[in-house]
C-alpha cells in the first residue's frame, strides 16, 4: 500500500512584507506525496511554485503551515531533500566528475569511492569520456545531465527539480526527460517537479498539481494513469490528449481570471 503520508505539505502559506506593501505568494497549500511518486506542479508564472519549493527545501520559513517528511517537520531544516534549479550551478573550477560527486564527498565519502559510485550513472547519462572536463567545455545539455546526476547522488530520497530542462532545446529536453524517467524507475526517488510545459508534466508524472494565480492555491490534482515505462509516442494517445485539454482549460482559466 502506498505510503501516502511520506511527504506532507499542510496548510502552507507565505507572505512577504515589503514596507507598506505585502505580497502573499502562496496560501493554504496542502497535499501528500507517496514514497517513490513523481509529482509535477503546474501553474501560471508568479504563482509561488519556487517559493513552495524553497519552503520544502528548508531555505525559507512559511508564514503558516508545516512540511512533514515521514511525520517529522522539516521546516527550516535545510539539507533534508535534494534540490536542482534550472541553472546547472556547476562549480567552474571542478571537473565534471568532481561536480557530480560533490554531494557524496560532502557527506564524507572518499573521493575514489564516490567516483566509482557515479561511474555507472555517468555512462547511462552519456558522460563517459567527459569526466575530466570542466563545465565550460560542455554543452548546456551535458551540463544539465551532470547537474541532474549530482542531485540524484546526494543520497536524499526526496528530490525537488525546479524547471531543470526549461532552458534546453526541444530535442535535448526530450532526451533528458527520457533519461530521467529511466533512472527514476530504477532508483524510485520521490520527485517533485516544477514545469511550465504541460506535455512534459504528462509524460513524466504520476500526478499533476495545478496552482492558481498568486496567491498560489491548489486548484486541482490530476492523476496520470498511463502505464510505465512512458514513451514520447504516448503523447498522442486519447487518454493523454484528454488530460492535456483538461490541464490547458485549467491554466487558461487562471490567466483569464488574473
Amino acid at each position: 500500500m502506498p505510503d501516502v503520508d511520506y511527504l506532507s505539505v499542510r496548510g502552507v502559506s507565505k507572505r512577504f512584507d515589503a514596507g507598506n506593501r505585502a505580497v502573499t505568494a502562496i496560501e493554504d497549500v496542502s497535499f501528500d506525496v507517496p514514497r517513490g511518486a513523481f509529482v509535477s506542479i503546474l501553474g501560471p508564472s508568479g504563482c509561488g511554485k519556487s517559493t513552495l519549493f524553497n519552503i520544502i527545501a528548508g531555505l525559507l520559513s512559511p508564514s503558516g503551515g508545516d512540511v512533514l517528511l515521514e511525520g517529522a517537520s522539516i521546516v527550516g531544516r535545510a539539507g533534508q531533500v535534494g534540490y536542482m534549479l534550472q541553472k546547472d550551478l556547476l562549480l567552474p573550477w571542478r571537473t565534471i566528475e568532481d561536480n557530480i560527486t560533490l554531494g557524496q564527498t560532502l557527506r564524507g565519502v572518499k573521493k575514489r569511492k564516490a567516483r566509482a559510485n557515479a561511474a555507472a550513472l555517468m555512462d547511462r547519462c552519456g558522460l563517459t569520456g567527459f569526466e575530466k572536463k570542466k563545465p565550460h567545455q560542455l554543452s548546456g545539455g551535458m551540463r544539465q545531465r551532470a547537474a541532474l546526476m549530482r542531485t540524484l547522488l546526494t543520497g536524499k530520497e526526496v528530490l525537488l527539480l525546479d524547471e531543470p530542462f526549461g532552458a534546453l532545446d526541444a530535442i535535448t529536453r526530450l532526451q533528458l526527460q527520457m533519461t530521467l524517467i529511466d533512472i527514476w524507475q530504477d532508483m524510485r526517488k520521490t520527485i517533485l517537479f516544477v514545469t511550465h510545459d504541460v506535455e512534459e508534466a504528462l509524460l513524466l508524472s504520476d500526478e499533476i498539481l495545478v496552482l492558481t494565480e498568486r496567491p498560489g492555491r491548489l486548484r486541482a490534482r490530476l492523476p496520470v494513469t498511463l502505464p510505465r515505462p512512458r514513451t514520447p509516442e504516448m503523447l498522442s494517445s486519447p487518454e493523454l490528449m484528454a488530460l492535456k485539454a483538461q490541464l490547458m482549460q485549467l491554466l487558461l482559466r487562471e490567466v483569464a481570471e488574473s
